[in-house]
């Protein structure tokens, strides 16, 4: 019996020394902030209480678009866009509840409503009437449901390599973060223990043009996830269950629809945006030889283009408003 206690004794030594050896602390709030969340950041306080990190940049009189990251990313993905579009176009991009230096939910809730209600503060806030919204992966699955709660604000709509659609990814593809993250019980560990090498391998299985896997990007991914209360928010979202839409409720969406799509995507395979295309009533279908799951990052130059000369296409009343008056 006593050779049994100090076997116990002796396991338990070696799981805690294992724990405080790997464990990977939260980052610190105020330095995150001062490293991410510098000119032109802002941190807007909405009316629920909930504090969400944004970007506004562009000509405040121009076409506003708001662009929406995927899950475990943040507003700093949409910056070679952003680059090329300011100019022009006012660009408001923002970090989702649970994600970069937005942080927890005040609610601790993860659906689709509470997105949408984050989105539509943060349009209220910034007094944006009309506008055209768009996201990657999460945040495409977050503008279609935008677009059928506030139709009458929505322009139009840019999906790029969005979820949502009732498609199932082949067997063998995904992301291991993603994996871990829905994995009960596992996933806990992740709140304590979550080494860079995961983040960097999680963002590896995610592309297909590797050259954006930079030490810098997977810094701001590991960290901003380390964000406190990020990674217990990561768990809770992977464990609320996700709306997939019906081809009855993308018929209903009659706004002009741009869609760009990896077509090496393991994480929302090609077949998720041909069906998008097959069922939105006004939609453009683009797909890139060669790119993943992040073609606004992975084919920067090429998809901003495509992005511009369909903006051209899309009607734009405040435009359309400012003529009549002139003349």
């Amino acid at each position: 019996m006593k050779w049994l206690v100090r076997i116990a004794l002796g396991l338990l030594v070696v799981l805690v020394a294992a724990f405080l050896i790997f464990r990977t602390p939260d980052t610190d709030a105020d330095a995150m902030r001062a490293k991410y969340g510098g000119e032109p950041s802002q941190f807007v306080e909405l009316p629920s209480g909930q504090t969400v990190h944004l970007r506004d940049e562009g000509p405040r009189d121009a076409r506003a678009i708001i662009l929406l990251h995927g899950s475990s990313a943040d507003l700093h993905t949409w910056s070679p866009w952003v680059a090329g579009l300011k100019a022009d176009y006012r660009v408001v991009r923002i970090d989702h509840i649970g994600h970069g230096l937005t942080g927890p939910s005040i609610t601790d809730e993860y659906a689709l409503v509470d997105f949408v209600a984050t989105v539509d503060g943060v349009a209220d806030h910034l007094k944006l009437d009309e506008f055209v919204i768009g996201g990657n992966s999460m945040g495409g699955w977050i503008s279609v449901g935008y677009a059928m709660k506030h139709a009458d604000r929505v322009e139009g709509l840019v999906l790029v390599d969005a979820s949502g659609a009732p498609i199932k990814r082949e067997s063998g593809g995904g992301n291991l973060g993603f994996t871990i993250a829905s994995i009960p019980v596992v996933n806990q560990i992740m709140t304590q223990i979550t080494p860079r090498s995961l983040v960097e391998r999680s963002l590896r299985d995610s592309v297909s043009n590797t050259d954006i896997v930079t030490k810098d990007a997977v810094d701001r991914y590991w960290e901003l996830l380390r964000y406190p209360g990020n990674r217990a928010a990561t768990i809770e979202r992977f464990g609320t269950p996700r709306v997939e839409y019906s081809k009855e409720d993308i018929a209903k969406l009659g706004k002009p629809t741009l869609i760009l799509w990896g077509e090496e995507d393991q994480l929302t395979p090609l077949k998720a945006g041909k069906w998008y295309h097959q069922h939105l009533p006004s939609s453009q279908f683009i797909a890139y030889a060669g790119i993943g799951h992040l073609p606004h990052e992975e084919a920067p130059e090429q998809s901003l283009a495509d992005l511009r000369e369909w903006l051209e296409t899309v009607p734009n009343p405040n435009r359309q408003q400012t003529e009549d008056t002139e003349q």
